[in-house]
Order: C-alpha cells, then structure tokens, then sequence
C-alpha cells in the first residue's frame, strides 16, 4: 500500500494546536514513505554502509600507520571525525531522493493533498536523519572493532553522537535545497562534490589542522564540519569545552535558521 498524507486520520483543524497536530501527522505519513523507501529496495541502505566502513578500514590500516596525533592513538582521534563525515556525505541522498520525486511528480501529488506544505521537506529529512541513527550506531560498532575506545563516560559519548546526528540533520536541509533547485538526481550528486570536498577533507576530520599550511588552517578550524568534529572529539575523548559544544550547536542552529525556510520557499516553487 502506497502511503500518502491522507494515509492518517487528520484532525478537526479548529484551531493553532489542530493545525500543529495535523502537520505532525502529514510529516509521519511523508516520513514513514521515504523509509519504507529502504525496505523495499534495501540495496539503497547497504550501500549507503559500505563506504563509510571502507573508510574506517583504509584511515586505520592503510593511512593511520603515517599519521601521528600527540597524545592520543590515531583511531581515537579518527573516529569523531568519520561520524561526522558520514553524515554529511549522507546528506546527499536527500538531494537525490528529493530530486527523483521531483522527476517522478511526485512532489506535485502531494501538492495537491490537503497536506501541510513543510510536511513534504520534514519528512524526507526525518527519515534521512532515522537512517543516520543506524549508520552512525554502525560505525561505532565497527570503530570499536578495529580499536576505537571512548575515554570520557557514555553519557558525553551519546552526547557526541547526538551532536552528529544534529550536524547530519543540518545538512539534509542543505541538500533538500541542492536538489530541489538542480532538478535532477544525477546532477544533484554531482552538484554535492563541490561543497563536501573542502568542507570534510579541508577539515580537522582526518588530520590535526596543525599540520595544514597557515591560508588553509584559517579556513579549517573554523569551518562547521571542524567545529563539530572539535566538539564531538572532546566529548569521546578528553571532555569538550562548553564554547567548543556552543560553537557546534550555533553553526547548526544558523545553517538551519538559512535553508530550512530557503528549501521550503523553493519546494514552493518548484513542486
């Protein structure tokens, strides 16, 4: 059974809270679609583990051999780095999915549901963020597999993660905007290379930016990608100052603040 926005009861919208109520229910229904979306070609979530597990291995074995961090094993200092990268290169599979229903028309269907119109984006961006929880629980597991080891609590590790699946979600609204405006799945892939690139490898991710020449450290230790990988490193490892938790938690909050109403305005006018 194909799940549409009519798929739930919608209340009586009397008032504020009915309204809310129903727009909730829309987002449920839109949000339960794309992940059934996984069931049913579940090719869709393998693949989106496997590079993320290739990752971890050639960092660890292949790269992590050569790259010395003072005070601290290679894979520990790895590690918040790939859950971070994860799931910003996640976030291109919103642009994709977004852009294929567009192609389909299935963005104009709902259009013409009685349905809230951000209930279409905040589904979709749900769901990725429902996908993230798994891969992220997933390249933990690996992480501790191949060495990885918290040295604070596991309240501050949890906390870490939290941070990154909130940094993820930031992203999925960046990529709903990409892929509503290029139309095209394929384009929308290739439209995300120029953004991720410098943002994931230019970054504190993978090496210590100490290492990087002074015009690009600059750029790289303040950049959102470096900021969040600072913070959550902190919490997994050695106790995140408060400024490095705020300063993640502000680059999310402001990139949000940009393309939550930026990717709304666009599905407005593109669907």
């Amino acid at each position: 059974m194909t799940l549409t926005a009519t798929s739930f009861p919608r209340p009586i919208e009397h008032n504020g809270l009915g309204r809310l109520v129903s727009a909730m229910s829309d987002i449920l229904a839109v949000t339960w679609r794309n992940l059934l979306g996984y069931k049913r070609v579940p090719q869709l979530l393998v693949f989106s583990t496997i590079q993320p597990v290739i990752f971890v291995l050639m960092f660890r074995y292949v790269f992590g051999g050569a790259i010395t961090v003072p005070g601290v094993s290679y894979v520990d200092y790895l590690m918040p780095g790939i859950f971070t990268q994860v799931v910003v290169f996640g976030s291109v599979g919103t642009a994709i999915g977004l852009a294929a229903d567009l192609n389909t028309g299935l963005l104009e269907r709902f259009r013409s549901l009685p349905m809230a119109r951000p209930a279409v984006l905040a589904g979709r961006t749900t769901a990725d963020l429902a996908r993230n929880v798994f891969v992220v629980l997933l390249m933990a597991a690996v992480g501790f597999v191949v060495g990885f080891r918290v040295h604070t609590s596991a309240p501050e590790f949890i906390a870490g993660l939290a941070l990154v699946l909130l940094f993820g979600y930031t992203f999925s609204w960046v990529f709903a905007t990409v892929g509503l405006w290029v139309r095209d799945p394929e384009s929308a892939q290739a439209a995300a290379f120029p953004v991720l690139a410098p943002l994931v490898f230019a970054s504190s991710a993978f090496v210590p930016t100490n290492t990087m020449p002074d015009w690009l450290r600059v750029f790289a230790e303040h950049q959102p990608v470096s900021v969040t990988a600072t913070a959550v490193r902190g919490l997994m490892l050695s106790g995140a100052s408060t400024s490095d938790i705020v300063q993640a938690v502000a680059w999310s909050a402001a990139i949000l603040l940009v393309f939550v109403p930026l990717a709304i305005w666009r599905y407005q006018r593109t669907a």
